[in-house]
């Protein structure tokens, strides 16, 4: 019988808890909605340690009270380990949203991207581009020319500068794409083609706005699976390998 009552007893609580919880939520989103109609609200996670509400909001991380009358916008440190909370939750989040994005490399606009081929192109990834990007141009002065045995699809992807549009498209319009890419990118000579070719440069740029590709270099693996920043070759081919082996298993 006493084991009984303590079972119906946590129970109890449980329910208690569960529906002050989300009382508490919905409280919040009713207040966030009220001064802010248009605002994607995607979690609210009550804080209890720190007597907080993380809310996700258009994929951006803040903290507020129980009643929304105050709202933080900055990061969270953990004093005694010095741990970024914030940043950790961020990438977590990011990586969830990525797994749901995810798709099969030849689900890429292939046809849409020119290829350079390092080796004998066995390996494949894609590689979403700006022109005036100063990442990106790092990693074609240190890390691509050391590639070996795989075909890189480039992408161009005009999102750092007004200029870049022109440029992506005077790139694609070149007869030879690739050095037209390489001789901008490595030795600032601009292409002399006409821009104004049918090309898929907006296409890109909308594509990728759905993926939610946000900065450049982003890099897509053959077994689906993407990075952004300027790799080292340790570090790329770490991920070709793993990709290789994926798409095998």
């Amino acid at each position: 019988m006493r084991a009984r009552l303590l079972t119906c007893f946590f129970i109890l609580v449980s329910c208690v808890a569960v529906t002050t919880a989300y009382a508490a939520d919905s409280e919040l989103r009713t207040a966030i909605k009220a001064k802010f109609p248009k605002a994607n609200v995607q979690s609210i996670t009550e804080l209890p340690e720190l007597g907080l509400y993380e809310l996700v909001i258009d994929g951006s991380i803040y903290y507020s009270d129980a009643k929304f009358e105050y709202l933080i916008d900055g990061n969270v440190i953990e004093i005694k380990s010095m741990r970024n909370m914030t940043a950790e939750r961020a990438k977590a989040i990011e990586e969830i949203e990525l797994k749901k994005l995810a798709m099969p490399f030849d689900d890429l606009p292939l046809a849409s991207a020119f290829k350079k081929v390092y080796g004998d192109g066995s390996r494949r990834m894609a590689y979403f581009a700006d022109p005036n990007c100063g990442y990106c141009k790092r990693f074609d002065r240190e890390t691509l020319p050391k590639l070996q045995n795989t075909t890189v699809y480039m992408f161009l992807y005009p999102i750092i500068t007004a200029q870049s549009v022109p440029t992506s498209k005077a790139i694609w319009c070149s007869a030879d794409r690739a050095k037209a890419w390489d001789d901008y990118v490595l030795h600032s000579v601009a292409p002399k083609a006409d821009p104004g070719c049918d090309n898929p440069v907006d296409d890109i740029l909308a594509f990728g706005y759905s993926k939610k590709i946000r900065g450049t270099p982003t890099l897509f693996f053959s077994d689906g699976s993407r990075i952004s920043g300027a790799l080292t070759l340790e570090q790329l081919e770490q991920r070709l390998v793993k990709a290789e082996a994926n798409k095998g298993g």
